[in-house]
């Protein structure tokens, strides 16, 4: 492997003595370095001092003119942060608890992360793209919000200019605590839901999740990790809501594309992997320091298992079920993988529950309520039983309202009737720290008086005062409060530079998977070969927030992209092979208004086939309901039916094979899930897989510029009636599609050009 090359931030050195006198025209901060000490950086406008002890520099954050424990740059965390948090109000600290709704970096004009400027939009307002929204400014000054989440940036050097702009303000406020911004993944190659809407851009990018697992190479995700972590505090992220760890072991789960799999081992794995490459920093050997990049894995403890594949983002999801008995499997990424690191970070620094309900998994409490309302399964069970000290942080938006079972609202499981101060004090409760997209610190304030109310004054603080040093520590250990400032220059150098795109390209490569190759016509080597590549169609689906784009033909790719590698033709009888790109089934969400309106229960099956499917074999019962928006607690869809929205995919790929008369059709399937290719295997010559690539990575492999070298990480399921008798907490227990040269497109199988792969990989994980 080559060697890994980082790009610093800021100067870093210990050993320089200078301080600056002034900013610098790029720079409004002043950066101090000191022989033996830590870099520190402040905004002259904050009106914060420096002070002089041991002959060594601190910055006076509180104004009071002497040295807290907590601006003591050579204390631990958390000594620091106990200082600090037995200094906070009970408002500071319920500002610490808050994490913003997503904010987008110039905020948007309408729609998902809109906002305003002076009360008007961005283009109306006079403002700079940098600037601070009416929105963010509330919640940093008003409600004490320190925890922000940030999701599209116009560009690296904006991102950087908008972060030198918060900690200006912050620094300027009460105790002088830093925003700690982060972050939902936003390395890969494409971005359409809300928890990954910072994908793409200027940065480095790098194959989906499931695509870094179809490496089945830890070194590789460590390696992701490392990069993409000097990226973010680039940007000025210094926490990553992610790594995604659930087991995917419900195949029709809508956000399997986000796991690292079906297989708890790999999860492991890759998991321990991931923490350690965004929490390790080179300037600590290893240990927390100024690129360590805080990772909360999720969603604790399994998002995986929902019953029918239906997602908890909506009420017609909410329910995790079990009949396996295999619910301790789904926490190993997390008690093997996450909580125990190889560097020297030793855990990861925060966990995330999953909006779902995991039904019946309440120590016997018999309430069956969201995750984060669990006791059980916080305190009990992360706490306790595996000594999880970290930040435990809600999913987003689940202390609001909703109004109906397909509304994408609140997410309040299990807690619908209670009110929104209620459902923040169930969760204190509970042992969590922290209210993810809430930028409210009122209701936070009502859950205190609650606990105030029922247990008395002293134990209210001691409570509160316990999740605001978990807060805290993970701000002073990323070096946030020595210097959380950016060189914009620098950032621009760093985010996206060529080195770094190059390994996520690589990366991209090798996660690609070939599962058919008849008669070995891959690799297409020659130049001079003539390609025709047919549009597809793409039936316009509606997205989570309700919106339905036109329907469209179009090419599936850049077809410059394609002229690289060989000679375009427009019909299939000029060509000399056909070039098919189509995606997985998309086979809906399991839950239709339409069949509600009608007087069904609104369930329907969730396929991962092309054509029709009618659900005869499913459960008569459901494993899970009850809603306060339902008249029945059986959520069965059995005897339903549903077609994938892109059928037309396969008969794309039907149509290929007739109208090339015997020449090689390529089949390319951009895979988001595990999908059934009986109908599209037959009439393929030779079939790739990708798991969120460019297409140039997939015409690489194709054209024999380079090998495939991915493995299924996950079973390619044989029919519908297979995926139907699986159990949604149980991983490999499918019987996966044989194709006519007699592969099995099992659990970590992949091709080469000599034909199955078997090496280390398949040795330790099949």
């Amino acid at each position: 492997m080559k060697p890994l090359i980082l790009i610093p931030l800021l100067a870093l050195s210990t050993t320089a003595t200078t301080m600056a006198a002034k900013p610098e025209a790029s720079k409004p901060f002043v950066t101090i370095t000191q022989k033996g000490g830590k870099t520190i950086a402040y905004s002259p406008s904050s009106g914060i001092k420096i002070i002089t002890v041991d002959g060594l520099k601190f910055k006076d954050l509180n104004r009071n003119g002497k040295l807290d424990k907590y601006e003591d740059w050579r204390l631990s965390a958390r000594e620091r942060a106990i200082d600090l948090a037995q200094q906070l109000s009970i408002e500071e600290i319920a500002g610490l608890m808050l994490y913003s709704a997503h904010q987008a970096i110039p905020a948007k004009e309408q729609g998902f992360g809109a906002g305003t400027y002076n009360g008007k939009p961005l283009s109306k307002s006079g403002a700079k793209a940098s600037d601070i929204s009416d929105a963010q400014r509330q919640f940093l000054t008003n409600d004490y919000l320190r925890h922000v989440l940030i999701t599209t940036v116009q560009s690296p050097r904006i991102a950087a200019e908008w972060n030198n702009n918060v900690q200006a303000l912050c620094e300027a406020i009460g105790h002088g605590i830093p925003a700690n911004n982060s972050s939902d993944p936003r390395n890969g190659t494409t971005a359409n839901t809300e928890y990954n809407a910072g994908a793409g851009g200027a940065i480095s990018l790098w194959p989906g999740q499931l695509g870094l697992a179809a490496t089945f190479d830890p070194a590789i995700v460590k390696k992701f990790g490392q990069i993409a972590s000097h990226e973010y505090r680039a940007l000025g992220i210094a926490t990553a809501l992610s790594p995604q760890i659930d087991i995917a072991s419900e195949p029709r789960w809508s956000r399997v594309n986000g796991t690292f799999g079906e297989d708890a081992n790999l999860a492991v794995d890759m998991a321990r992997a991931y923490c350690d490459g965004f929490q390790s920093s080179e300037d600590n050997n290893g240990g927390w320091g100024m690129f360590s990049v805080n990772a909360m894995v999720k969603h604790w403890p399994g998002g995986g298992p929902e019953e029918g594949g239906r997602d908890a983002h909506f009420d017609y999801g909410k329910y995790a079920v079990y009949p396996g008995n295999n619910f301790h499997t789904l926490l190993r990424p997390f008690i093997d993988g996450a909580f125990k690191l190889n560097d020297g970070t030793g855990m990861a620094a925060s966990v995330m529950p999953y909006y779902t309900i995991s039904t019946n998994q309440n120590g016997g409490s018999g309430s069956n309520r969201g995750n984060s309302y669990n006791k059980y399964l916080i305190t009990d069970l992360l706490r306790n039983k595996y000594a999880f000290d970290g930040v435990v942080c809600t999913d987003w938006m689940i202390t609001a309202d909703v109004s109906g079972v397909s509304k994408f609202e609140g997410k309040c499981w299990g807690a619908e009737n209670l009110s929104v101060a209620q459902r923040h004090y169930e969760i204190l409760k509970a042992g969590v720290d922290q209210f993810g997209g809430n930028n409210d610190k009122e209701p936070v304030l009502k859950a205190y008086q609650m606990w105030k109310d029922e247990f008395g004054s002293v134990s209210a603080r001691q409570r509160f005062e316990s999740s605001a040093v978990r807060l805290l520590v993970n701000i002073f250990r990323t070096g946030l409060f020595e210097n959380p400032y950016l060189d914009p220059n620098i950032t621009s150098k760093t985010v996206g530079n060529p080195k770094y795109m190059q390994a996520g390209y690589d990366a991209q490569v090798k996660s690609i998977v070939m599962l058919k190759n008849h008669a070995n016509v891959l690799p297409l080597k020659s130049k001079k070969l003539k390609v025709y590549v047919p549009k597809r169609f793409v039936k316009g689906v509606p997205d989570w927030w309700g919106n339905t784009p036109a329907d469209k033909t179009e090419y599936p790719v850049d077809m410059n992209i394609v002229k690289k590698f060989y000679t375009v033709v427009d019909t299939p009888e000029a060509a000399d092979f056909s070039l098919v790109f189509i995606e997985s089934p998309n086979g809906g969400t399991g839950y239709s208004d339409e069949d509600a309106k009608q007087g069904g229960n609104g369930y329907v099956p969730i396929s991962l086939q092309y054509g029709k499917y009618t659900a005869n074999t499913a459960r008569k019962k459901s494993l899970a309901g009850g809603d306060t928006f339902e008249k029945t607690d059986n959520r069965s869809y059995k005897g339903k039916s549903t077609t994938a929205y892109n059928y037309t995919d396969a008969e794309l790929v039907k149509l290929m094979h007739q109208q090339m008369q015997g020449k090689p059709v390529v089949v390319s399937v951009k895979c988001y899930k595990p999908c059934v290719l009986a109908e599209v295997e037959p009439y393929a010559d030779a079939i790739v897989v990708d798991f969120e690539t460019q297409a140039q990575a997939v015409l690489d492999i194709i054209s024999g510029k380079r090998e495939p070298s991915g493995l299924l990480p996950m079973q390619f399921p044989k029919d519908m009636l297979t995926v139907e008798a699986q159990k949604e907490d149980v991983s490999r227990d499918m019987t996966p599609y044989t194709d006519a040269d007699g592969n099995s497109y099992d659990f970590a199988f992949g091709l080469n050009w000599k034909g199955k792969i078997s090496d280390w990989r398949t040795e330790k994980y099949k």
